[in-house]
C-alpha cells in the first residue's frame, strides 16, 4: 500500500514592504512522504518570498515536468517557475527556457555548497535565475513552526523575512548566489 501525502493547512499574511504588497491567503500543502518537514517549509517561504495571489503549489516532486511552485499568465505561459534543491543542469535549461524568471533555493549546507562549486559557471549562463541559499541553522529554526494547521504572519523588508505565529518570532536571511538580471 503506497504512502499518501500529510496534508498541512497555512493562513498566510504577507506584508512585503520592498513590493508594497499585502496579501490573505489559505494555503493547503501536501508533503509527499519521501519529503521532510525541512523541505516542505522551504517550499511554503519560497511561496511568502514571492507571494502572488495567483502563485500555486504544484505536485512538486510527483511531477518530473512541474516546479515546486508557479506562476502562469493568462496564456498559460510561465511566468516564474521556483525550484528547490540541487538540480541537474538539465533541470535549470529546462526551467530556464520555459519561465520568464527562475528562483532556485538551495539548503542542506555541505551539499549546497558542493554544488554551488560545481555549477556556478554553468548557472551564470541563465540571465533570467536567481539562486538562495537558505543555511541549516534557520532552516531548523523555520521547521519549528510546521504544524498541521498553521496561521502566519510574515513581513519582507529589504530582503529580510520576519516571519511569527502565535508563540514564535523568526527572522530570516536568504543567501544570494545569484541575482537575475
Amino acid at each position: 500500500m503506497a504512502l499518501k501525502a500529510t496534508i498541512y493547512k497555512a493562513v498566510v499574511n504577507v506584508a512585503d514592504l520592498d513590493r508594497n504588497l499585502f496579501l490573505d491567503s489559505h494555503l493547503t500543502l501536501a508533503r509527499h512522504p519521501s519529503e521532510t518537514q525541512e523541505r516542505m517549509m522551504l517550499r511554503l517561504l519560497a511561496w511568502i518570498k514571492y507571494a502572488n495571489e495567483r502563485l500555486q503549489f504544484t505536485r512538486g516532486l510527483c511531477a518530473d515536468d512541474e516546479p515546486e511552485v508557479w506562476l502562469k499568465n493568462d496564456h498559460l505561459g510561465i511566468d516564474l517557475w521556483i525550484e528547490l534543491g540541487l538540480p541537474e543542469e538539465r533541470r535549470l535549461k529546462k526551467a530556464c527556457s520555459q519561465s520568464a524568471q527562475v528562483a532556485l533555493f538551495t539548503y542542506n549546507s555541505r551539499a549546497a555548497q558542493v554544488w554551488w562549486q560545481q555549477n556556478q559557471n554553468k548557472a551564470n549562463q541563465f540571465k533570467n535565475l536567481s539562486v538562495w541559499y537558505l543555511d541549516d541553522e534557520q532552516l531548523a529554526k523555520l521547521s519549528d513552526f510546521a504544524t498541521r494547521t498553521m496561521s502566519l504572519q510574515a513581513t519582507i523588508q529589504d530582503g529580510a523575512i520576519w516571519l511569527s505565529d502565535e508563540t514564535r518570532n523568526l527572522e530570516i536571511h536568504f543567501s544570494c548566489w545569484q541575482q537575475s538580471a
